[in-house]
């Protein structure tokens, strides 16, 4: 009965219910796989529903008082307005026959409540929904303490808040696939001499063998790594990538690129491990500062394209290496230590692009 996106494989699926009276928003959710729309109890609003009904496939819930029922009248859920520690608490001990709760916050707080809520139900299986009115309100509940709450009923009219909710999804839903990364075997190292090169610290913290991919060219982008390691000289950073020259592209959420010079605090970025496991992470500062550059050369080893990427010359900036069984192969190479003949990850894909976009036409870079 219940509409759902899948964000992890170890959650349940987020529910998504539209509360509208929209044609156009009930028509753009359905096309992206929303079904499940709350209707009044009034003549108009079931006549609206059987409308909507002959027309698209979707699951009908009618408000009756502080309940909500499907077309054959068994309850489905029940609304509860939370304002307060007490009124949680009687929710809390609310009987269990209603599959579903759905949350009102009244006040203007958001954030806590739905926090208080996640804590209250984890491990429940009753599923709970917030009724957000926007889709910037929705993301809060659905990253309330990280797990979110089991979904969001968006009381919209505007088609433009179901499409910003999809993308939030899709963008959400793009960390479960793996990335495809290929072994290049390191072809050319050259100090080169200065350059502008940009340091990228993220608001997340970063483990070995993670990092951001970046390259001179979007047809070919290396593993960049984190400054997560230890050394005698200087503390971790495990925040940061040390990235490259501000003409560099990097990966930014939904296959696109962007150069270094315009990440700027708040943008996302993709942070991507050695067996091309992703996740998004925000980018909380950009450092830009004149430093010793060195050019790293690479081809595929099944191919004869060269890729190219600038770093800078420091032993703190390391190159992510192909992933192996043996637990003591290095994380990554220093580019102080790099030399040919070392192997390198690498992320190939389609080297055309209009703002970011890739795009099919014909293109020679070098």
């Amino acid at each position: 009965m219940s509409s759902s996106v899948v964000l992890d494989r170890h959650e349940r699926s987020k529910l998504v219910w539209v509360w509208t009276e929209s044609r156009q928003v009930m028509t753009a959710a359905v096309e992206r796989g929303w079904s499940t729309f709350i209707f009044g109890s009034e003549p108009r609003s079931k006549e609206l529903a059987n409308e909507w009904s002959s027309i698209a496939l979707i699951h009908p819930l009618f408000i009756e008082g502080s309940e909500l029922s499907d077309a054959h009248g068994r309850r489905v859920a029940t609304f509860y307005d939370v304002s307060s520690p007490q009124e949680l608490a009687l929710l809390q001990s609310d009987d269990k026959q209603a599959d579903n709760a759905v949350i009102t916050f009244p006040g203007e707080w958001q954030v806590i409540p739905a926090e208080n809520m996640v804590a209250a139900f984890q491990g429940c299986k009753r599923a709970v929904l917030a009724v957000s009115m926007a889709s910037s309100e929705a993301q809060v509940f659905l990253e309330a303490l990280e797990q979110g709450l089991d979904g969001v009923v968006l009381k919209v009219e505007e088609i433009g808040e179901i499409l910003k909710l999809k993308d939030y999804f899709d963008r959400r839903n793009e960390v479960r696939n793996l990335l495809a990364l290929t072994k290049a075997t390191v072809t050319r190292v050259e100090v080169v001499g200065m350059g502008d090169r940009v340091c990228v610290d993220l608001c997340s913290l970063m483990q070995p063998g993670e990092g951001l991919l970046v390259g001179s060219f979007a047809r070919g982008l290396f593993l960049v790594h984190s400054e997560c390691l230890e050394s005698n000289y200087i503390a971790s950073r495990p925040f940061r990538v040390n990235a490259g020259p501000v003409h560099a592209y990097v990966a930014v959420p939904g296959g696109k690129t962007c150069y270094l010079s315009e990440l700027q605090a708040g943008k996302e970025v993709i942070v991507v491990d050695q067996s091309g496991l992703q996740r998004t992470a925000i980018v909380g500062r950009v450092k830009i500062e004149s430093r010793p550059l060195i050019l790293v050369e690479a081809k595929e080893n099944s191919g004869h394209e060269t890729y190219s990427i600038f770093l800078q010359n420091a032993e703190t900036v390391g190159l992510v290496c192909p992933y192996e069984v043996d637990k003591t192969t290095k994380t990554a190479i220093p580019v102080t230590s790099l030399k040919v003949g070392d192997n390198v990850m690498l992320r190939i894909q389609g080297g055309a692009r209009h703002t970011g976009i890739e795009i099919q036409e014909f293109i020679l870079e070098k």
